[in-house]
């Protein structure tokens, strides 16, 4: 399995991307500026973040925030963070939360959540709609601007930790499930101090390069 570096500030290795992932990687703005204040209400016990009023519905599903469920408008735990984060968020419950203490709620139930969130941030950041992924771990459907609710999302992120220990074999297994569902797999690797690069896969095989090395 190789890698193609998507976004290392070196434009030269952008090039073996398509042109429409280009400018989406490479422009950083904010999504939110366009959304009033969203008033929320958070339930600890269940964990869920419901918005009631239409209006606010209309302006987070034109930004791409939120889901109907059962008839219900809900914010995932990572969208409320971010608009938490961008002060575009009343959330309210037992008490008002802010962004530390939605956090501190959410790490209950998902210790992973830091980790997401500096992917989805990061992403969402640079224009991206964002969406829960398919279950192959830190992964998400990611949307090009205008596309979401229009258009199959085009790229599935994997999100690793420098430093992690991952077995080439279940790594190659879930980029192939990936690339059989006809879409690009994304690795997108938190570095230590935070900041996310990301990586493109080829159609090669991790184990074909570990017996080269091993001939070597």
């Amino acid at each position: 399995m190789s890698v193609d570096i998507i976004d290392d500030g070196n434009d030269d290795k952008l090039e073996k991307i398509d042109n429409d992932a280009i400018a989406t990687f490479q422009k950083d703005d904010n999504n939110t500026d366009s959304i009033e204040t969203i008033d929320a209400v958070f339930s600890e016990k269940d964990l869920k973040i419901l918005v009631t009023e239409t209006k606010f519905q209309d302006q987070l599903r034109n930004k791409g925030f939120g889901e109907v469920f059962n008839a219900e408008y809900i914010l995932d735990g990572l969208e409320a963070l971010y608009l938490l984060n961008t002060s575009k968020l009343k959330l309210l419950g037992n008490k008002e939360y802010d962004f530390s203490s939605l956090l501190k709620a959410l790490l209950l139930k998902d210790k992973k959540i830091l980790t997401r969130y500096l992917i989805y941030r990061d992403l969402r950041s640079k224009g991206y709609v964002v969406k829960n992924g398919f279950g192959f771990g830190n992964d998400f459907r990611i949307y090009n601007r205008g596309e979401y609710g229009k258009k199959p999302s085009k790229f599935i992120s994997i999100g690793i930790n420098e430093g992690l220990n991952i077995k080439s074999k279940d790594f190659a297994d879930i980029i192939e499930q990936i690339e059989n569902m006809g879409k690009d797999a994304v690795i997108a690797v938190i570095e230590r101090r935070g900041e996310v690069i990301y990586y493109k896969t080829n159609q090669m095989s991790f184990l074909e390069n570990i017996k080269n090395v091993k001939k070597d």
